[in-house]
């Protein structure tokens, strides 16, 4: 007997399936040999062939006689009947669904969900991403921005760990001081076209159980992008910390950052 819900699955219950299942390694057959050969009780098998019968997967070829139509008409009328219910139902909830709350701020849980929307915001990027992290989401997702700069959008990149130079607005976060080298968080910011932001911290070795923010809400938004842009003061670092003198490349990026409002 199959046992796959086919009733909520498939439009067809368990009987049903195997009954089809039965006939079409061997036909024409009556009810009682249907029977005896599916394993459905007899008391049911005409009930079953008068369903299948009705719609349209199984016909008397002589009387008393059954046989299946081909399975791959089968499967092609209810692949288009599924598609025509779907396609009934995602008009209504369109038409039904309440317009999403933009001032609501949502928790995403779970390092697979947040790289997952990360992924999801880069994918759909068109003029700007800012984006703060650490090599370990880097490896996740460097690929993804790699491919949004080659369309054009601007990947403004700060990593929080020293590391290859790949994008052309990178630089390194300077490191507080005491340098906190044996922190157990991550940071994790980005910001899409200014107008959505996903951001929080990922706790080492317990990523699965880390909460990061998701949200539309505009000044969420802008302020999350803010942080970011002013992350770019590693060229004040340089300056007033380190009395180094900036290249050429760093007083072009930092102009650039000035002007990035």
């Amino acid at each position: 007997m199959i046992k796959i819900n086919t009733e909520l699955k498939l439009g067809l219950s368990d009987y049903a399936l195997t009954a089809y299942i039965s006939l079409a390694a061997n036909h024409p057959v009556n009810g009682s040999q249907l029977s005896r050969q599916s394993g459905i009780p007899r008391a049911r098998i005409y009930d079953v062939l008068e369903t299948l019968s009705a719609k349209g997967f199984v016909i008397e070829s002589s009387k008393g006689m059954y046989t299946p139509i081909p399975s791959e008409e089968l499967i092609r009328r209810m692949r288009q009947d599924f598609e025509a219910v779907l396609s009934s139902l995602e008009e209504r909830l369109r038409n039904a669904e309440q317009k999403p709350e933009k001032d609501v701020i949502w928790t995403i849980k779970g390092y697979a969900a947040a790289m997952g929307k990360a992924k999801e915001m880069i994918d759909k990027a068109k003029n700007e991403i800012y984006i703060r992290m650490s090599p370990e989401e880097g490896h996740h997702l460097d690929s993804k921005l790699m491919i949004a700069e080659s369309r054009s959008v601007q990947v403004k990149y700060i990593s929080m760990k020293p590391g290859p130079q790949i994008f052309k607005f990178q630089i390194i976060h300077p490191c507080p001081e005491p340098c906190e080298q044996n922190s157990n968080t991550r940071f994790f910011d980005i910001v899409v076209d200014k107008k959505e932001v996903l951001c929080g911290m990922f706790i080492e070795g317990d990523e699965e159980g880390s909460v990061i923010n998701w949200g539309q809400n505009k000044r969420f938004v802008l302020s999350g992008r803010d942080s970011l842009r002013h992350d770019f003061h590693y060229f004040l670092h340089k300056v007033q910390n380190d009395k180094k003198e900036l290249t050429q490349k760093e007083n072009e990026l930092y102009e650039f950052i000035q002007k990035d409002v």
